[in-house]
């Protein structure tokens, strides 16, 4: 993202040796801070993710079961406290069927994680609310960009809300997780969030896309990239909610088959069959290596500002791949998945800044136009 930031920053790149140099005018100014802070979101988001599958992994989801986005800001205060959400948590059926019997302590041990989760939600609710707020009222925001930024608050709230809606399904009898198909829901709305943020911050930081000439192509295999990475991300999260990663711990085997006996049984073997929904991410991980290593093929071949584009995309596809590999044979530990997590987060960064670079695919710059950064 640095040669965004450079072109948001640098008034002309032919204008001076040093570049850096030049005055910043106000409007330049005002579009740093801004995309600064939706960078910064971002980043709050990431950590989101993680936590989430930190809590997730560690059984640590259900431990809370009141929702209260005010009042459940502070954490317990007395014994007597401890003590009534402890009863709470024992009517659950995760409690009688998983963790019966361990005390106070366990419970104390995995409600601090699922309150750090809620914690850190709130407080990308208060980095999102007031920096807008702020922005607005001191008009360091274009008018333009206002409508989307109150839609991605919106969206932004409805995820506090669907997460809860997650949570809920694990209080369902005899249900010791909360359900794959709202956890899914719960982590594409958190992506979605994510990708909106990130792509306005690079729009704000580069309002108008730099000509490329000749990359159409590119372009084209760069989007498909992308919508791949989405739907592996979606397909990680099934494996995730209904455990899969904790069978077939052999690669690139599944259990001495290429495809897995009992593959495709049942009408909803896409979803809730295990050895379908481990090969099926499996296959498409490995459709997008393949499909973002040849993107990365083509753009090193255009050379210049295209082989820069595609050059995060190759590193992080090939870091997230093997990552994968890692978390299957380590019969998902919890430190490795969480990393895994957090990779596909910064596969579909790295995805989502190629695309936006290739902006200007097919377009070529005015001869008469003086040279911008842009």
């Amino acid at each position: 993202m640095s040669d965004h930031i450079r072109a948001a920053s640098s008034p002309s790149r032919h204008g001076s040796e040093h570049g850096w140099q030049h005055a910043v005018t106000p409007q330049q100014r005002n579009r740093i801070l801004v995309a600064t802070w939706m960078f910064t979101l971002c980043f709050m988001i990431l950590v989101m993710v993680m936590l989430g599958g930190a809590t997730r992994l560690t059984g640590s989801g259900l431990s809370i079961m009141e929702w209260a986005p005010l009042m459940g800001t502070l954490p317990p205060a007395s014994q007597t406290e401890w003590e009534r959400l402890y009863a709470l948590y024992q009517k659950i059926p995760q409690y009688a069927l998983v963790n019966h019997g361990f005390g106070l302590d366990g419970f104390k041990h995995i409600f601090w994680l699922e309150w750090t989760h809620r914690l850190w939600g709130r407080l990308i609710g208060l980095v999102l609310l007031l920096p807008l707020i702020f922005l607005v009222v001191t008009r360091r925001i274009e008018r333009s960009l206002i409508p989307r930024l109150i839609l991605i608050f919106v969206l932004g709230g409805l995820q506090g809300a669907v997460g809860w809606f997650m949570v809920a399904s694990g209080f369902f009898p005899d249900s010791t997780a909360v359900s794959p198909y709202r956890l899914v829901i719960h982590l594409s709305f958190a992506l979605l969030l994510y990708s909106a943020l990130l792509w306005t911050a690079l729009s704000v930081l580069n309002p108008e896309p730099r000509p490329l000439s000749g990359t159409v192509g590119l372009r084209r295999m760069s989007a498909v990239t992308l919508v791949l990475v989405c739907i592996t991300i979606i397909a990680g999260g099934f494996v995730a909610g209904i455990h899969a990663g904790l069978d077939y711990n052999t690669f690139p085997l599944m259990d001495g088959r290429l495809v897995p006996e009992g593959y495709g049984e049942g009408h909803r073997a896409m979803f809730e069959n295990i050895p379908t929904v481990q090969f099926d991410h499996r296959l498409l991980a490995t459709l997008t290596a393949l499909t973002a290593l040849l993107t990365g093929l083509i753009g090193f071949r255009r050379g210049g500002n295209a082989r820069r584009a595609v050059l995060p995309l190759m590193v992080a596809v090939i870091l997230q791949y093997a990552l994968g590999i890692a978390t299957l044979l380590s019969v998902v530990a919890v430190p490795v998945a969480v990393v895994h997590q957090g990779m596909a987060v910064l596969l579909l960064t790295a995805a989502i800044v190629t695309l936006h670079s290739l902006r200007g695919a097919g377009r070529t710059a005015s001869i008469n136009a003086p040279a911008s950064s842009h």
